[in-house]
């Protein structure tokens, strides 16, 4: 089987569609070669993710791992949401094939943008390390 059932669970059912009309930090990541775009809404009150919300633009792969990656991250504290990896990702949807891993990297990519987006709006000083490998 190419794919697990929760990557078709969330493919078919996936959680957080939307956006946030006054949402506190907005993160858009895109990968030209694959045509996958990937924008993260969110929420955020005394520094926890009350509230998450993805819109993605892509196949299967880039629509699962958003979602999934928007339930790893929701009710948490902004600080462990910046930990979020693609690995951690792929693991909770019980993997992905090789050539759909670049799926798993965009979201970890879109949430951590929408972190910077929230310290940038905020003024909240952070090391830029945390956030080398996405795109600004």
């Amino acid at each position: 089987m190419l794919y697990s059932e929760k990557v078709m669970d969330h493919f078919r059912n996936p959680r957080n569609v939307g956006e946030i009309e006054d949402a506190d930090a907005i993160g858009e990541v895109g990968n030209a070669r694959c045509g996958d775009i990937m924008r993260v809404y969110l929420k955020v009150e005394n520094d926890i993710i009350v509230d998450v919300k993805f819109m993605t633009f892509g196949c299967g792969s880039a629509i699962a791992t958003s979602s999934m990656a928007t339930e790893l991250i929701k009710g948490k504290p902004i600080s462990q949401a910046l930990e979020l990896t693609n690995q951690a990702v792929v693991e909770a949807l019980d993997g992905l094939p090789d050539y759909k891993l670049h799926c798993s990297v965009l979201a970890e990519g879109a949430v951590k943008a929408a972190i910077k987006n929230y310290y940038d709006r905020n003024n909240i000083p952070y090391d830029p390390e945390a956030f080398k490998n996405i795109a600004d």
